[in-house]
């Protein structure tokens, strides 16, 4: 059981770390998955200790928190971090679109750590 939660960590944080690298590559042009994947742990693992902290506005306060780690991890400003966000969040749709149509047995509550839903 703790195998399979890591293996759906790592495929999970994967995914979010692609969402986050077609977001920048479209956005900044920068292409550096390694970063990507950097930056959704980042953006994930501190979007988690803000909503635990701070329950009513956690979700709310942790988007912003999200926006300013992609802010200070690639170039350009607000705007450009809100549009790799978007465009992270699209990718990582159409990823999870692809993937219940290729393997219909999945699970279609499946999310990508790093890209809020």
């Amino acid at each position: 059981m703790v195998l399979a939660s890591i293996v759906v960590f790592v495929v999970s944080l994967l995914i979010g770390g692609l969402g986050i690298y077609f977001g920048a590559k479209v956005v900044v042009d920068v292409e550096d998955y390694t970063y990507a994947i950097g930056t959704a742990l980042i953006g994930g693992l501190l979007w988690a200790i803000i909503e635990f902290f701070v329950p009513l506005v956690g979700g709310l306060l942790a988007f912003f928190a999200y926006l300013w780690i992609i802010n200070r991890r690639y170039p350009g400003g607000w705007i450009e971090a809100i549009l790799i966000a978007l465009v992270a969040w699209l990718a990582v749709t159409v990823v999870f679109v692809l993937l219940a149509i290729l393997l219909p047995g999945i699970n279609s509550g499946l999310s990508a750590f790093g890209v809020p839903a």
